[in-house]
């Protein structure tokens, strides 16, 4: 399988997740556009990637700048949608609503309306592969929210996947990662959570962005998987 001459967008792909997703593809040759709402983190991701890549900074929330980004593309084959922001994780008992519908602006909505204005570009035979999580199948305490998110995300995939059909809509479902998903801690209790995790995981380590880069690639070149939900998490809902 590869991705030679094919073009690719990866929205969210100028870190973590989103720039190995786009790394791998690269290597497989195709041409990239990337995209994430940090000015700063699309020039190193330039930097790190291809001279033939297309970058730009963009507010992933935001309806018309996503139809003016998208309205400026030529046909592509590929649309991934990696990008989100440290999770948010609110206790019911003291729920923050305004926050909580926030959450969903990017991770949900924003993907909603990606593929919404990316759909008359996919050339056929392409794909979309959207991004859930493992908090959908096996959530913690004050995982509320973010596991709604990724529940909203699964559903998603698989009514997309009637309606736009034949083009294939599939989605990654990461467990914990090691990734700027955590920015938000500092580095000694992100590190605690890793090991912490890394002990009850059967595979004995958290994941790394690359293990979850080569699903979204696998899903790109897989022809044959539609509405498909592919789990990378170390086994996290097995214990």
């Amino acid at each position: 399988m590869t991705l030679q001459d094919k073009r690719v967008v990866v929205l969210g792909g100028t870190s973590g997740i989103g720039l190995a997703t786009a790394q791998l593809a690269a290597d497989q040759g195709a041409t990239l556009i990337v995209a994430s709402s940090n000015p700063e983190s699309v020039k190193r991701a330039l930097n790190a990637l291809p001279a033939s890549t297309q970058g730009e900074a963009l507010d992933l929330t935001d309806a018309d700048a996503v139809a003016s980004f998208f309205a400026g593309l030529e046909p592509f084959d590929h649309l991934a949608f990696t990008a989100g922001e440290s999770l948010t994780l609110l206790e019911v008992a003291s729920m923050d609503l305004a926050r909580a519908r926030k959450a969903f602006e990017l991770r949900y909505f924003g993907a909603l309306g990606a593929v919404s204005s990316a759909l008359p570009l996919l050339r056929p035979g392409g794909s979309i592969v959207l991004t859930t999580g493992a908090a959908a199948d096996r959530p913690g305490a004050g995982w509320s929210v973010s596991a709604s998110i990724c529940g909203a995300m699964d559903s998603l995939v698989r009514a997309l996947a009637v309606e736009l059909a034949p083009l294939r809509v599939n989605a990654v479902k990461p467990g914990i990662v090691r990734s700027p998903l955590w920015s938000d801690q500092s580095p000694e209790d992100e590190q605690a959570l890793y090991d912490e995790t890394a002990k009850h995981l059967p595979v004995g380590r958290v994941g790394e962005v690359t293990d979850i880069a080569a699903a979204y690639v696998y899903l790109m070149n897989q022809g044959y998987a539609t509405g498909t939900i592919v789990s990378v998490d170390g086994g996290h809902v097995l214990v």
